[in-house]
């Protein structure tokens, strides 16, 4: 009876030896795949089989994870196999228990064959069950010619049910050692956050931390731009250097590759072989010899803000369960950037705070217009990151350069012109009234995209300054690097937005100072006038007419006191009427204005215009007497420069009232080219009808004629509103 159990006892002795023997390893912390060898090594020997090979399932199939023969492993480690057909893998997966093949001769399926041309004529398999998980499967071979024992399936299945708690153990140290790696790589990078880190630092560690705990060749941190591009902003490569996927490195959507799959999906993907994949960004991974990569969304505050990818350039492909971790150590990494973002923003907006803090500073320090006009350029593109930033007003020829900004100390010329047109930001503004960006300057026209192109600009943003209710310029910022983030239109129209009240308000202290000095100045200028042409006239005449009278008084008689005192009388009188000349001189406006009022007075010039005038007086009544004045002034001015300077053969004045204004308006058929700044009478009427809480517009383009219009208010100052 010994006798006869003594084969079994020596097969449990063996059995039990050889689980020993992993149990060791396992309890050495040895490498998983050293645990795997070791298991189809024992089980191998122990059933005195020829090959012995431990697979795992994966979606396309299985792939080999350890491999074991006593002439060499037939399969080797990382090959892959397609399931179908009748062979024990597919039937292990199938039905969840033990399958056999008894004749290899007899199956055409994929397994079959190559176990067929390897010399195998039997197969069992036994499925692998981890966490009550099928997980793979443990097949043992035979090259002779009688099947496998019958007694194969259990006693293959009773060590691989042992084997399975080893590789459950194995498993659970490695997935407890990755947690603690993969929380370690997390404070790390955290820390380099709280530190304040530059992003461009925080992006490469999150790389290189993600390159190292997953083992892999190349890793990369993409940011999208919008639906045109996505940015490499952090990169890392076991050889130290990731060629054209360097950080910087710019990308257009579209093809088969990850940095489409994931944004069009917002998914998971994965690439096993590279030679299928399309566009550009696919071409530069070939390039650098990736052969296999998997990419993971990186979603934070629940908008795809990129994705990260890790690569192979080994044969084999990425293993099957690293989505799961990529995933998992993504979404915490999002946690972190998010943190980083929300500082970043924080940071933003002090910095954008104390900008303008400066900008209100220099304006309430009374500094020239162009002095703050360069302050707000240098402090946008400073504020925003980029290495170029110009201020443009709008004029009647395109758009000037008013103030511009570098990084790199190059830039264009205050006063340089642009001609609207083309496609380029200073068209698209002037068009549309909106912010506006461009991400690729390789499809941007017209000679002021020229020109940037040649400043190496390879992205910008223009936002529109208004001021006094109009489109007064527009702020560009530009960029020789990456497209500029998706919210540096906001970032940037709030700040110009608050840049344009400095802006104004800064014209406006200017040119109220000059116009308050002209008005007095002017004011001065008449008073002495009015006072020199009475002194050298009436005045002269009434002087002379009382020393006649004083002298006269001399020569009276001895006893014609009533003569005497007539004679003193009127010398009173004449030096009475010369206080009242002086008085009503000052006030002196024409007789029939005051008499007639606006439409009798506006008649009166038309007559005597050398130029035919068109009159169309839509007043009933009379105005308030500084409205009649002024519109009165604003006619006979215009006359007078039509006259002199328009070469017009016909002016037409069109008075009217109503909503508590009155407007004037001027037009001529001349020659226009009218400009304030060559000319004191222009500017006398802005400064007379700024003064009333009025406004002016003129437009004289040259060869166009002129047309000059103004606006009072009958009662107080009045709103702006757009031209004519």
């Amino acid at each position: 009876m010994g006798a006869l159990q003594r084969p079994h006892d020596d097969g449990l002795t063996g059995e039990q030896a050889a689980l020993r023997r992993v149990a060791t390893l396992v309890a050495r912390a040895a490498p998983p795949e050293q645990v795997f060898a070791a298991v189809a090594a024992e089980a191998g020997r122990l059933l005195e089989a020829h090959q012995a090979t431990m697979s795992r399932y994966v979606p396309e199939g299985t792939i080999v994870v350890a491999a074991w023969g006593k002439a060499g492993a037939a399969f080797p480690v990382g090959s892959r196999w397609t399931l179908g057909g009748r062979n024990a893998p597919t039937l292990v997966l199938q039905t969840g228990q033990p399958a056999r093949t008894n004749d290899c001769a007899d199956g055409s399926d994929l397994i079959t064959e190559a176990a067929r041309r390897r010399g195998l004529r039997s197969l069992v398999g036994v499925p692998i069950t981890v966490d009550r998980h099928l997980w793979g499967v443990m097949l043992v071979g035979s090259t002779r010619k009688e099947p496998l024992p019958l007694g194969t399936e259990v006693r293959l299945a009773a060590f691989t049910e042992l084997a399975a708690t080893a590789i459950a153990n194995a498993q659970a140290r490695v997935d407890l050692r990755g947690f603690a790696d993969e929380q370690a790589a997390l404070r790390r990078v955290a820390t380099l956050v709280a530190r304040g880190t530059p992003p461009g630092e925080v992006f490469a560690a999150v790389a290189a931390e993600v390159g190292r705990l997953l083992a892999v060749d190349f890793t990369f941190l993409s940011r999208y731009a919008g639906a045109q591009a996505a940015t490499i902003v952090g990169s890392w490569a076991r050889t130290g250097t990731a060629g054209a996927l360097s950080a910087g490195s710019r990308w257009g959507i579209g093809g088969r590759n990850l940095h489409t799959m994931v944004f069009r999906t917002h998914r998971s993907a994965r690439v096993d072989d590279y030679t299928g994949t399309s566009g550009p960004v696919a071409e530069a991974a070939r390039g650098v010899g990736l052969r296999s990569a998997i990419a993971v969304p990186i979603s934070v505050e629940g908008h795809l803000w990129g994705v990260m990818i890790v690569g192979y350039q080994r044969e084999e492909p990425m293993p099957a369960g690293i989505e799961a971790r990529l995933a998992a150590f993504t979404e915490l990494a999002a946690t972190a950037i998010a943190n980083m973002q929300a500082r970043m923003e924080l940071r933003g907006f002090a910095d954008e705070q104390a900008a303008l803090r400066r900008v209100a500073t220099s304006v309430a320090h009374g500094a020239p217009p162009e002095e703050v006009l360069a302050a707000v350029t240098a402090e946008a593109g400073r504020l925003l990151g980029a290495q170029h930033a110009m201020m443009s007003r709008y004029g009647p020829q395109g758009a000037m350069v008013s103030a511009v900004w570098s990084s790199t100390d190059t830039g264009f010329p205050i006063g340089t012109e642009w001609i609207i047109g083309g496609q380029n930001l200073h068209t698209i503004v002037f068009q549309t009234h909106r912010p506006s960006r461009i991400d690729d300057y390789a499809a941007a026209s017209g000679p002021g995209a020229e020109a940037h192109k040649l400043l190496g600009v390879r992205s910008g943003v223009g936002v529109p300054i208004s001021a006094g209710g109009r489109l007064w310029g527009v702020m560009i910022v530009g960029s020789t690097r990456e497209a500029f983030p998706a919210d540096t239109e906001t970032k940037l129209a709030g700040f110009t937005e608050l840049a344009a009240t400095a802006i104004a308000n800064a014209e406006s202290q200017a040119a109220l100072a000059a116009s308050r000095a002209r008005i007095v100045a002017t004011a001065d200028q008449t008073r002495r006038r009015i006072e020199r042409d009475l002194h050298d006239g009436a005045q002269q005449r009434l002087v002379s007419l009382a020393l006649q009278l004083s002298q006269a008084t001399t020569t009276v008689p001895a006893g014609a006191g009533e003569l005497a005192q007539q004679l003193q009388d009127a010398v009173a009188d004449v030096n009475g009427v010369l206080e009242e000349l002086r008085e009503t001189a000052r006030g002196l406006h024409p007789a029939v204005l005051a008499e007639g009022g606006l439409r009798p007075a506006l008649a009166a010039l038309a007559r005597r215009s050398a130029v035919r005038v068109d009159l169309d007086v839509q007043v009933v009544g009379r105005l308030p007497e500084q409205a009649e004045i002024a519109s009165y002034y604003v006619a006979a001015e215009a006359l007078t420069n039509t006259a002199k300077h328009a070469h017009a053969t016909t002016v037409k004045i069109q008075v009217t009232a109503g909503e508590g204004v009155v407007r004037v308006r001027v037009s001529d058929d001349g020659r226009g080219g009218a400009d304030p700044a060559h000319g004191s009478g222009l500017i006398g009427l802005r400064d007379r009808t700024e003064a009333l809480g009025g406004q002016i517009w003129l437009h004289s383009p040259p060869g166009g004629g002129t047309v000059l219009e103004i606006t009072l208010p009958l009662g107080g100052p009045i709103g702006p509103r757009p031209p004519p």
